[in-house]
C-alpha cells in the first residue's frame, strides 16, 4: 500500500505544478499579443515593394475566420506597359491553376494592387473556370474600391467563396 501512495502523491503534486505553469504561460501569451502596425497606402503605383508591404498588412488585419497561417497572396501590378501586362498574364495562369486544383476550406486567397479595376477584372477572369460550390469556406479577400469588390462578389457567388472587401485606404 505504501508503494502506491508515494507515486500517487507525486502524480497529484506534479499535476498541480504543471497546471500552475500552464496558467503562467497563458497569461504571458496574452500580455505578449502582437500589436498590428498600420502601413500607409503607397502613393507611387510603381513602388512594388511598398505595395506588397501594404497588402501584407491588409491581409494580416483581415485573417478572421481563416484557419491557416499562410494565405495565398497575389500582388496584381497596375499599368498597361509590356512588363505589367506580362506580369499579370503570368500571375493569371498561376491563379487559374490554383483555382482549377481548388483550395481547402479555411484558407485565404488575397488579391490587391494599385489599380482596383484591374485587380477586380483579374480576379473575375481567374475564377471563371471555378466549379460551382468549389470554394465553400474559402475566404477571397479583394483590396479595392467598393464598386469593384461588389463586381467580384457577384461574379464569385456561384463558387461559394466568402468574398471579403478591404478598401484601398
Amino acid at each position: 500500500m505504501r508503494k502506491i501512495l508515494i507515486p500517487l502523491a507525486l502524480a497529484v503534486a506534479s499535476t498541480f505544478v504543471l497546471s500552475a505553469c500552464d496558467k503562467a504561460a497563458e497569461t504571458s501569451a496574452q500580455q505578449a499579443a502582437p500589436t498590428v502596425e498600420t502601413v500607409p497606402l503607397p502613393t507611387d503605383p510603381a513602388d512594388t515593394a511598398a505595395w506588397k508591404k501594404y497588402l501584407a498588412n491588409v491581409v494580416t488585419n483581415n485573417m478572421q475566420g481563416v484557419t491557416t497561417t499562410r494565405p495565398y497572396m497575389y500582388y496584381i501590378p497596375g499599368g498597361e506597359d509590356e512588363k505589367a501586362l506580362d506580369d499579370r498574364s503570368n500571375q493569371l495562369e498561376n491563379v487559374r491553376g490554383v483555382v482549377g486544383r481548388g483550395v481547402l476550406p479555411g484558407n485565404m486567397m488575397a488579391f490587391g494592387g494599385p489599380d482596383s479595376k484591374i485587380t477586380a477584372d483579374f480576379v473575375i477572369e481567374a475564377f471563371g473556370g471555378a466549379q460551382s460550390g468549389s470554394f465553400k469556406d474559402v475566404v477571397v479577400l479583394v483590396v479595392g474600391t467598393p464598386d469593384d469588390t461588389t463586381r467580384v462578389k457577384e461574379a464569385l457567388a456561384p463558387s461559394g467563396a466568402n468574398v471579403r472587401a478591404a478598401e484601398l485606404k
